[in-house]
């Protein structure tokens, strides 16, 4: 069945404004989960589009499937921002706006016009979200920065040689989505601190400081304390025998934790006497000897199947699963019983699937309602709210300040 979305706005950020100058996946990403929670997003883009328009399967160009994955419920403003006509466009979207969130370098930014003290002298309620590679009272301030940079500097690709020999990237992209959730965290909490004392402020949120914090809550470890009481690295995650199991016909994970749990899978396994080895009594010791404890696991587990082990494991509330490939995801019997890949008819691309929204709110629910935007879709339609008349939207196209799509 194909979805028929409505074109309105709902949820609980409906009337909030966000101009968004951000382009490939962090900023993208951010401001779609702010437009699923029904705020009207103006993508501002520039002549060629946001990078990603071009990147991945596409039918039609400029709507590749990267661009579609991060930009729905947004509308779409082809602006080029060399020139003055487009700058002064821009600022009255700003001003017309509760948020303004952009990526770009500050130093170019600010060559532009667009700086935080500029827009916040203009308007003092807006809530400047600058999202940056590193805070900018540090030494790398203004250093430019993309998602495997990052995971390079925070340790993410060091954490991988450990279990694999050599530096690897998470096969996501990792900081971007992480750093992406943060800066929607971000804008809400501003807003809301706004609502109680009608106040804007600049808020930054820095890729590298952002990962660092993340990935410290559990491998900062022993050098949490001063001296240090062990090394840094959380270890039951860096355990060589971390990892799915075998079983006698494929692969399951499975992860008892609690003493009740490990006690239960001891004896589904045939095997009691285990929680009585004073390695594996309690948390505290089998931490210390965690590889040595999933190797076992690991043993008892290579007697059954895949299925066997399922059902056993389910049975005695003991967390477990397969191990999907991606293709396995649209055909998953739980997100296929709740209709979560939405198959839609885009405008101009057609038949396409996409991710429903994650969240459930009882009282503001959050909903797709628009598709990705061609690049300009709706340049007429947001100029004419700002005040602009045809003529005027007219003319800063023929001088090349604004580009619109042929239909428009």
């Amino acid at each position: 069945m194909t979805d028929h979305l409505r074109d309105r706005p709902a949820g609980a950020l409906a009337g909030v404004r966000i101009v968004d100058l951000t382009t490939v996946v962090l900023g993208p990403y951010a401001t779609q989960m702010l437009g699923d929670l029904g705020a009207d997003i103006i993508k501002v883009e520039g002549p060629d589009g946001d990078t990603t328009r071009h990147t991945g399967p596409r039918r039609s160009p400029g709507m590749a499937s990267l661009f579609l994955g991060a930009n729905r419920n947004k509308r779409s403003i082809a602006l080029d921002l060399k020139a003055p006509a487009a700058r002064d466009v821009l600022k009255r979207l700003i001003d017309s706006a509760d948020v303004f969130v952009h990526n770009i370098r500050p130093q170019k930014l600010a060559r532009l016009g667009f700086g935080p003290d500029v827009l916040m002298a203009r308007r003092p309620r807006l809530i400047y979200a600058a999202i940056h590679g590193w805070r900018q009272d540090g030494p790398y301030g203004g250093r430019p920065a993309y998602d495997d940079i990052i995971q390079g500097f925070v340790g993410v690709a060091g954490l991988m040689e450990i279990l694999t020999g050599e530096p690897r990237y998470m096969p996501t992209i990792l900081a971007d989505k992480t750093c992406g959730l943060m800066a929607a965290q971000a804008v809400l909490a501003a807003l809301f601190h706004r609502e109680k004392t009608g106040r804007g402020q600049v808020v930054e949120i820095p890729m590298f400081e952002t990962m660092v914090s993340y990935l410290m809550i559990e491998h900062l470890y022993g050098a949490t304390f001063v001296p240090p009481e062990g090394d840094m690295g959380y270890a039951r995650v860096l355990a060589p025998w971390r990892r799915p199991y075998r079983t006698a016909d494929g692969r399951i994970c499975m992860l008892a934790y609690t003493d009740r749990q490990w006690r239960r899978f001891w004896d589904a396994a045939g095997r009691p006497a285990m929680m009585h080895d004073p390695r594996f009594a309690d948390l505290a010791a089998r931490t210390r000897h965690i590889d040595e404890l999933y190797r076992l696991a690991g043993e008892a587990l290579a007697t059954r199947t895949t299925s066997e082990w399922l059902a056993i494991l389910d049975d005695i509330q003991i967390p477990a699963g397969p191990v999907n490939a991606l293709a396995d995801l649209p055909n998953d019997p739980h997100l296929a019983a709740i209709g979560f890949f939405r198959h839609v008819n885009h405008p101009t691309e057609g038949a396409v699937v996409m991710p429903d929204v994650p969240l459930r709110f009882s009282d503001s629910p959050a909903e797709i309602s628009r598709l990705p935007p061609r690049l300009g879709e709706h340049g007429r339609e947001i100029l004419g709210e700002i005040g602009l008349s045809r003529e005027d939207i007219d003319a800063l196209a023929a001088a090349g300040a604004l580009v619109l799509p042929e239909s428009a």
